[in-house]
């Protein structure tokens, strides 16, 4: 096992390159771009709320050359935050994002909001037992229960590398 390989982790989605998907809290990157390589015919929102990291992600799209991904600068904890449209996704990421998030629920409410009917969020988060990570952390034992209350059906759970869950919901 090794630390967390966002490549790896995708390729255990059933992934169709014309999806469309959005990466909830995507950084600068890290997951947005492996992801729209392999959505090569599709479309991937990268939403963040802060400004830096979404001007290195547009400079890596510039020198990489990719073009099958917009940033949005939001909060995706505010409502209807992802400002995206109802019923609009097949998959949206959330990778590292609940363990720093105050609203969980919220935030996979609006997950489901922007999810196609038998789209999927896929939740990857810290391990609680992990030896590396942030203090906070979030078990998955609580996402499944706030998804289960969501009316999210759990697909599949699988280890992300030596310190992360995975687990992938259907609405």
């Amino acid at each position: 096992m090794e630390f967390l390989n966002p490549t790896e982790v995708l390729n255990k989605l059933e992934l169709k390159d014309d999806m469309v998907a959005a990466d909830f809290g995507s950084g600068s990157g890290g997951w947005v771009l492996p992801l729209a390589g392999k959505l090569s015919e599709g479309k991937v929102y990268a939403i963040d709320v802060l400004p830096e990291p979404i001007s290195v992600l547009k400079s890596r799209m510039k020198s990489e050359k990719i073009f099958n991904i917009q940033t949005i600068r939001s909060d995706i904890e505010s409502k209807k935050g992802s400002t995206l449209a109802l019923s609009s996704l097949d998959l949206v990421l959330m990778t590292n994002l609940l363990f720093q998030v105050n609203d969980k629920k919220g935030v996979l409410e609006e997950g489901k909001r922007v999810l196609r009917e038998g789209g999927k969020v896929l939740v990857v988060d810290w391990k609680p037992a992990a030896s590396k990570g942030p203090e906070q952390r979030v078990s998955p034992d609580e996402v499944k229960e706030i998804a289960k209350e969501l009316d999210l059906k759990l697909e599949k759970e699988f280890e992300a590398g030596s310190y992360h869950y995975a687990l992938l919901f259907s609405k």
